[in-house]
Order: C-alpha cells, then sequence, then structure tokens
C-alpha cells in the first residue's frame, strides 16, 4: 500500500448517467449534454435515469480522501450515447480545470470527434481513465493514446489494484459493488471506477502521466493478468 497521501482534493469528472439526490457526495456541478443531430445541446439535468452513474460516482465519492466531482450526464435512458456528446462533455470537464476524467462507459467504434477531445485532454495534463473489455473488444475512449485502461479483477478488493498489461487493459480493480441498499453493480465499469478510487486515494494530483503509471504498477497488489482455474468434469 502507497504511503504517500494526497496533498489536495482531485476535482474528478464523471462521465456517466448522472446521479441521484444523495447525500454525503461531494458534487460541484452537474451537466447534461444532449444530441441534438447538428449539434450538442445542454439541457435541464435530470435524476439519474438508469442508475449507473450513481454508482460511479458513490464509488468514487468513497474515497477517504475528499474528491470533488463534476457530473457530465451523458448516457440516455437507454444508456447510450454518441461521440459528440461525449466530445462536448470533455470540452467542459477540460475548461473546468478536472485533474481525472472517468469514463465508466465505451463506444464500439473509433470517432475522429472523440479522439481529437481526448488528444487534447490528454496533452492538457489531464489523466484519462476508462472501462475497457477484459476480453480483448475494442472500446472507446479507452483504446486511445494516453488513457488508462481499466477493467474487473476478481482478485482485487475495494482497496487492491492490479497491473494487467495486456494488449487491451493496464490495469484491474474490484469488479463488484454492494450499494446500501443493496443493489449489485459488477463488470469493467465497476473496476474502472475503482482503479479512478485507488488513483484520488493514494496518489497526488497533477503528477504526469508516466509517473502515475509508475506508482500504479509499484502499488498493485497482483501482477499479470488472473489465471482462471479450469473447471472439474465429473
Amino acid at each position: 500500500m502507497p504511503a504517500r497521501m494526497p496533498e489536495r482534493a482531485w476535482t474528478v469528472a464523471v462521465f456517466d448517467s448522472g446521479i441521484a439526490a444523495l447525500p454525503g457526495h461531494a458534487v460541484m456541478q452537474v451537466k447534461r449534454f444532449v444530441d441534438g443531430g447538428d449539434r450538442v445541446l445542454e439541457a435541464a439535468p435530470r435524476e439519474d435515469p438508469i442508475g449507473h452513474g450513481t454508482v460511479i460516482a458513490g464509488i468514487l465519492a468513497s474515497s477517504p480522501q475528499p474528491v470533488q466531482l463534476l457530473i457530465a450526464q451523458v448516457l440516455n435512458e437507454r444508456g447510450r450515447c454518441t461521440a459528440a456528446v461525449l466530445a462536448a462533455a470533455l470540452e467542459w470537464a477540460v475548461e473546468s480545470r478536472a485533474q481525472l476524467l472517468h469514463f465508466s462507459l465505451g463506444l464500439p467504434a473509433d470517432r475522429g470527434v472523440l479522439r481529437a477531445a481526448i488528444a487534447r485532454a490528454v496533452a492538457a495534463g489531464m489523466l484519462v481513465v476508462a472501462a475497457a473489455p477484459a476480453r480483448g473488444l475494442a472500446s472507446y475512449p479507452a483504446s486511445y493514446p494516453g488513457v488508462i485502461r481499466a477493467t474487473g479483477d476478481a482478485r482485487c478488493g475495494a482497496e487492491q489494484i492490479s497491473y494487467l498489461g495486456t494488449a487491451g487493459t493496464d490495469f484491474g480493480g474490484c469488479p463488484l459493488h454492494r450499494s446500501r441498499s443493496g443493489k449489485v453493480a459488477r463488470g469493467a465499469s465497476v473496476g474502472a471506477a475503482y482503479l479512478s478510487r485507488f488513483v484520488v486515494t493514494h496518489l497526488v494530483a497533477g503528477l504526469p502521466d508516466p509517473t502515475t503509471r509508475e506508482a500504479l504498477i509499484r502499488f498493485a497488489a497482483f501482477h499479470g493478468p488472473e489465471r482462471h482455474q479450469p473447471v472439474a468434469r465429473a
């Protein structure tokens, strides 16, 4: 476990389905982005329609260190969004001086507008963490250069991360989260959220990306991909 603790609160932009009005979340601002066809519109935020963003924000807010959240409501009631919506939300997060951009989501195809927005954020020195499927399918923004690709790792508890170093993933985090209401969420999106939680809990905001990656590798409880044991047949 790392000995060095953050010296100041991280500002994290969470790109997801929004957030429910739950107490204890250090939410600085919420903005909703909607694809209007020929342009992206800003609309009045609404309560999280699918609950996914609330889970992800809750994982980040559960850090013992103070965290300031910028909530970019980009997913609709079907859990979908466009590259243009993500790019517009990214511009807002960059202008708002977020230090960590967190995506527990992914698009199945590369889009130039999103690629360019991620490149600008990385060039500006922002840390970008995005969920990546554990089985190698391409996902964006996780597949773009400079993005930390995170997934779920069944070996990890809530306070642990793993260094995977595979062709499609960099790090793993706890893949299971149970909310106070008893609702269970699991998978790459949860693992990515726990990876970002580890970052804001144990690392100093503003470190360059190579330094952050080196620290995460050093602090990882497990190295190498999961080894799935064969199931014995009767």
